[in-house]
């Protein structure tokens, strides 16, 4: 069959990286990182949270084609910090929000589902 093996979109091919940045040679403090076997659900969420920094400049991302399973995140920012911090900071604000709402989920719904699940809902 001509059509694409289904793990394709998310299984790194041997010596496949995960992300690689190249940094723009013409516009300062700026770059575009390459997120290998991600789609928008990464790209959106880390466009948001970049964009909630006053560093951050500019933050934008593209799937360049339905058929190419990577992104591509352009990221550019004020003189005191570089594109490869504000990303670093967005992944870690990120992590505490979603641990703020696994924490709020434990706290508001899963008592309910207690008895069944001996406490907790996982």
């Amino acid at each position: 069959m001509n059509a694409p093996d289904t793990f394709a979109p998310f299984l790194l091919m041997p010596g496949e990286a995960r992300i690689t940045y190249v940094s723009d040679t013409k516009v300062r403090n700026a770059g575009t990182f390459r997120f290998n076997r991600e789609d928008h659900t990464l790209g959106n969420l880390l466009r948001t949270l970049l964009l909630r920094d006053d560093r951050v400049l500019f933050a934008a991302y593209k799937v360049p084609h339905p058929l190419e399973h990577h992104i591509l995140l352009r990221i550019q920012t004020t003189d005191d910090t570089t594109p490869w911090q504000a990303l670093e900071k967005a992944v870690h604000e990120g992590i505490k929000e979603i641990q703020s709402l696994e924490q709020s989920f434990q706290e508001q719904v899963a008592p309910s589902y207690g008895g069944a699940h001996g406490g907790n809902f996982y």
